[in-house]
């Protein structure tokens, strides 16, 4: 039985790569958490099983609970959770990754727009339940101006998986003006560490090196990405829980949370060879579609509202992600 006296976050995708490191530490700092995932095959539900063992340790080391719900967020209503009392709601469910995306736009669209619209909806009913929502730098697309700050206009997205995420702010900004709520849109910056998944570059690239098998690269390697470690990712996810539960009904505000430091494809490549004391193997291909030229965050607002500071640069995050892909 739930006791109806404490109050629960829900973490939406919360399996996940960002979503497992986000319950942990909130259950760390005595937070009960709800976990709802639908095991996605985008990878193996291994890997989601084994992020769910690690948030149950962390479970029974501590005084909060955990609560696992196997469920879609496009299955979920409001009455779906009648029995938690919910204070906040981090909204990490959805499809990810730009390339998947142009194979399979109409699922991007049902997950990330119509799920959204889903947490929203339970918002609504629960009278204001505050709602955190992971974006993505790829709203920015090619045309904005570097560094990319939250005033920018962000109306070019290149590929469907950043049109899907920029509609779902979108969406949650109509959702504020119509209803009253109160919802943190935040937008992720490359983010990179232990359990990060396997399709992406820095993961991708270490295996392949460490098994000394080529890696490939597109364009020319003058593409940059603005790598935020997941740990930095979590403190500025956690801070914006704990700002918006303090604000007006009507509060909708957008943060870009990263590193704020670019990094050149081959400097990356460069300093996973040095992260793993080994030399890659390099295969080049033409640009791919959907790929924006660089990230760079503008992180002004998100330091002075949520006192947002990222705190581990790239080598020694590469560092950490190395000793646990070898221990894993």
């Amino acid at each position: 039985m739930v006791d109806k006296n404490n109050k629960w976050v829900l973490v939406t995708g919360g399996a996940g790569f960002i979503g497992s490191h986000v319950c942990e530490a909130l259950l760390k700092r005595g937070r009960n958490v709800l976990v709802i995932d639908n095991f996605d095959q985008f990878y193996s539900k291994e890997k989601k099983d084994k992020n769910l063992r690690e948030i149950s340790r962390v479970a029974r080391q501590g005084q909060a609970a955990f609560q696992f719900i196997e469920t879609d967020i496009l299955d979920i209503t409001p009455a779906s959770f009648d029995s938690f009392p919910l204070e906040s709601v981090i909204h990490l469910a959805g499809k990810a990754g730009v390339r998947p995306s142009l194979e399979d736009p109409d699922g991007y669209f049902r997950a990330n727009v119509t799920g959204t619209l889903r947490v929203l909806d339970l918002a609504v009913a629960r009278k204001n339940l505050p709602v955190i929502f992971g974006s993505s730098s790829s709203v920015y697309g090619n045309d904005s101006v570097v560094p990319f700050s939250e005033n920018q206009p962000a109306v070019l997205p290149i590929s469907p998986y950043a049109a899907t995420k920029r509609s779902a702010e979108l969406i949650c900004a109509t959702n504020c003006h119509l209803y009253g709520l109160k919802i943190a849109m935040l937008r992720f910056f490359t983010v990179f560490g232990p359990r990060q998944r396997p399709d992406l570059a820095i993961h991708k690239f270490a295996k392949l090196i460490e098994d000394e098998k080529p890696i490939t690269l597109f364009g020319n390697g003058k593409t940059s990405r603005d790598y935020t470690y997941c740990d930095d990712i979590v403190r500025g996810v956690l801070a914006a829980e704990s700002w918006l539960r303090d604000q007006p009904a009507g509060t909708c505000e957008i943060f870009n949370l990263g590193g704020s430091q670019p990094v050149s494809l081959l400097n990356l490549v460069e300093a996973l060879e040095l992260a793993l004391d080994k030399k890659a193997k390099i295969k080049w291909e033409d640009k791919q579609p959907g790929d924006v030229e660089r990230t760079f965050a503008d992180i002004t607002k998100a330091a002075q509202k949520l006192g947002y500071a990222p705190q581990i640069q790239l080598h020694e995050g590469l560092k950490s992600f190395v000793s646990w892909m070898r221990t894993k």
